[in-house]
């Protein structure tokens, strides 16, 4: 198991004097912690009043390849003027920045609130945002970003699971050993020959800020990937596919203005939620190397837990086969 990040050297001097040099600004005496349970972020005012946030990478999370290709990303969304929040430049031109081992980056605090009950035209209005956003997407494959299928993504995060300890009972750790590996072989054929682009990965509602009066923006691409692009709408759908039909129909009558759907690969929508599942579990598992997943939730890792996450998980499963097989 990976040892936890070390950013108890962060105090507010050292967050402040980063923030100026790479900047060449002062700031003023606000530095405000903001929350994040992988990385360590502050709010930072700058002497001419802006506000800046500051986001200081969990160490060993991503290599240095994969961090710049989620800022490559978002630069590349942002320069087509699709409303991303990008990192900001330091006065050479670089996004990304280096103190000790901890790698940084700075960007402009956006402000908002996440949409609740959206309408037609709010629906509409999202479908062309993740058009756009899949359109760039296209364009570069990344260097060193995960693949978001069952056979890659998802193998990688039964292992981490398996590996970590955390199901002490044996006959438990079987089970879901099995029903994960039940799952991978069932939802793998599905993945084939689907279309796949650079994705935003974590695309829910917190992650979407909302502007009355002005536009969606979509922020913190921790977790960018190279996937179907079903994978950044259905976390967004209020419901099961069966329910929410008329949500989905104005989402890709907007999203067909900009992009052309691929319509088979909403049969991914059940496989990914399974996909969720398991790695909703292998984050709570990196989460302990850092000790903020127990405050969370002290039930996890418990028998009572993993009997849950089995039986949720072959609940899926036969959701799935279902929906494959209709």
């Amino acid at each position: 198991m990976s040892e936890a990040p070390d950013f108890h050297e962060l105090s507010p001097d050292l967050v402040l004097n980063l923030v100026e040099e790479a900047l060449d600004q002062r700031c003023t005496n606000i530095c405000r912690p903001l929350t994040s349970y992988i990385n360590r972020v502050y709010e930072v005012e700058v002497d001419d009043g802006r506000h800046v946030v500051i986001k200081f990478y969990r160490p060993g999370r991503w290599s240095l390849e994969a961090l710049q290709d989620e800022h490559d990303f978002v630069l590349d969304l942002a320069e087509d003027e699709v409303p991303v929040v990008p990192p900001l430049r330091d006065t050479e031109g670089a996004t990304l920045h280096l103190h000790g081992d901890l790698h940084f980056a700075l960007f402009d605090r956006k402000g908002g609130r996440t949409f609740e009950d959206p309408d037609q035209e709010l629906w509409m209005e999202l479908g062309r945002l993740l058009a756009r956003m899949h359109t760039i997407g296209g364009k570069v494959e990344p260097r060193d970003r995960v693949i978001w299928s069952p056979g890659e993504a998802t193998a990688g995060h039964v292992e981490s699971i398996l590996s970590s300890g955390q199901i002490t009972d044996r006959r438990l750790r079987d089970q879901y050993e099995r029903i994960t590996g039940e799952l991978i072989d069932t939802l793998a054929p599905a993945f084939e020959d689907r279309d796949r682009v650079r994705i935003h990965g974590d695309c829910h509602a917190g992650n979407i800020i909302y502007r009355p009066g002005e536009r969606f923006f979509l922020i913190d691409f921790d977790d960018m990937a190279v996937g179907p692009p079903i994978q950044d709408l259905w976390m967004l759908l209020p419901g099961y596919r069966a329910d929410v039909q008329q949500e989905l129909d104005w989402f890709l009558d907007g999203y067909e203005s900009f992009r052309t759907f691929d319509y088979p690969s909403l049969k991914l929508i059940e496989p990914l939620r399974a996909m969720r599942f398991i790695h909703f579990c292998a984050w709570c598992v990196h989460q302990i190397n850092d000790g903020g997943y127990k405050r969370l939730d002290p039930d996890f890792g418990t028998d009572a837990y993993w009997n849950r996450e089995i039986r949720d998980l072959e609940s899926q499963l036969e959701r799935i086969r279902i929906e494959l097989a209709g």
